[in-house]
């Protein structure tokens, strides 16, 4: 039998993505996500819950969900789980964060001004784009040698 990471997610940005580029120039955008699950308990009382998901966009899609996308912003993200570990330098302890890794991020927002349009297609990573392994990451711009045009806009 065969194996399935996938991950599909509706719901809002918690702030606006943070982009960095790593030492070889490959931009990452790393935001959160927060859904929603509400219910009535046994009281009779209204209950919310909000759970806050982690998620990484690599290169093109990275670049694009830094122009696009903002803190509060309706999305559906589709992608897979990984998860990374670490030595803490303080405790020496064993370090573990999860993260979801975006394939496919579509915008939910109708009438956002900085997504304009409805979609008409939702922003996909470029098959091989996503590195398998984490460079160290820098701050800084876009890379120079990248330039987009208007296909690359995915509305």
């Amino acid at each position: 039998m065969g194996n399935l990471n996938k991950v599909l997610l509706i719901g809002n940005l918690g702030k606006d993505p943070e982009v960095r580029y790593t030492t070889s120039g490959n931009a990452v955008a790393s935001f959160s996500i927060a859904t929603n699950e509400f219910w009535t308990d046994k009281q009779g009382q209204k209950q919310k819950r909000t759970e806050w998901h982690n998620v990484i966009a690599w290169d093109r899609l990275a670049d694009l969900a830094n122009n696009y996308l903002k803190r509060g912003s309706s999305i559906f993200v589709e992608g897979k789980l990984q998860t990374s570990s670490w030595d803490d330098p303080q405790s020496g302890q064993k370090r573990y964060k999860t993260e979801i890794v975006a394939r496919t991020i579509e915008f939910l927002d109708r009438n956002d001004e900085r997504v304009g349009s409805p979609n008409e297609r939702p922003m996909q990573a470029p098959a091989g784009e996503q590195p398998n392994e984490r460079s160290s990451f820098q701050q800084g711009g876009m890379p120079p040698d990248q330039s987009y045009t208007e296909d690359d806009i995915p509305f």
